[in-house]
């Protein structure tokens, strides 16, 4: 059996972190099989495969093409945002307008690469006129969402902005009163943050300092889920 890709063990732990997260999640349905048998990455596209075509709800009607996410199966941060954009519906990838932009340079700030995360959101089609997304068209791509968590296994999750924190953690709570704390999801830490959009919208100090000192926390439990905290951390 040493040769094999996969144990019985390891089938068993997949599958219990799977329904994990959808229990976090709050998913009664189980439209996705995230099975071990190639690895994380192996399920992270069996997932991408099951949306393709996705017409779970109207935001397949207006879309150019599912924004899934970029970024490999073993990334231990996963930053999960609201919804693509228009650049990102052109281009089929995540955060790549001025706000993935304004992302790029705040995760390097704290020494963190986009090429070492996972990057999605919990809609994978534009809302029209990048309205937010609404409780139904949630709900239909959760089940996406679900199945990449499940494959990933992050450590750490950053929820940028108020739709993805309250999703994720289930409250109706503001992200201003969210950010600067650590909540757990299944095995994961979430660590709500304001999300970049705002922060261009409102380029003012105050929340351009909140926003860092999130990043430090990220980059803090970032190191202790890698084993890399330093000494009394």
């Amino acid at each position: 059996m040493s040769g094999e890709p996969a144990t019985f063990a390891d089938a068993a732990r997949a599958l219990a972190d799977h329904l994990r997260f959808q229990q976090a999640l709050g998913i009664r349905e189980l439209p996705l099989t995230i099975e071990p048998l190639g690895g994380p990455e192996a399920a992270l596209r069996r997932v991408e495969t099951a949306s393709a075509g996705c017409t779970r709800c109207k935001l397949s009607h207006g879309r150019t093409t599912i924004v899934f996410g970029s970024g490999g199966a073993a990334a231990r941060l996963m930053i999960i945002g609201e919804g693509p954009g228009e650049e990102e519906d052109r281009q089929g990838k995540p955060f790549v307008g001025r706000a993935g932009q304004l992302l790029t340079k705040m995760l390097e700030s704290v020494g963190i690469t986009r090429d070492e995360v996972y990057i999605t959101n919990i809609v994978k089609c534009r809302p029209p006129g990048n309205r937010n997304p609404e409780p139904e068209e949630i709900a239909a791509c959760a089940p996406y969402l679900a199945g990449q968590l499940a494959a990933i296994q992050p450590g750490v999750i950053c929820a940028l902005g108020t739709f993805a924190a309250q999703y994720l953690l289930k409250t109706r709570e503001p992200i201003s009163r969210l950010r600067g704390q650590l909540h757990r999801l299944g095995s994961a830490v979430v660590v709500p943050m304001f999300h970049p959009a705002f922060l261009l919208r409102n380029p003012g100090p105050a929340f351009r300092r909140q926003a860092y000192e999130d990043l430090k926390l990220i980059r803090r439990e970032y190191d202790r889920v890698r084993g890399r905290a330093p000494a009394g951390a």
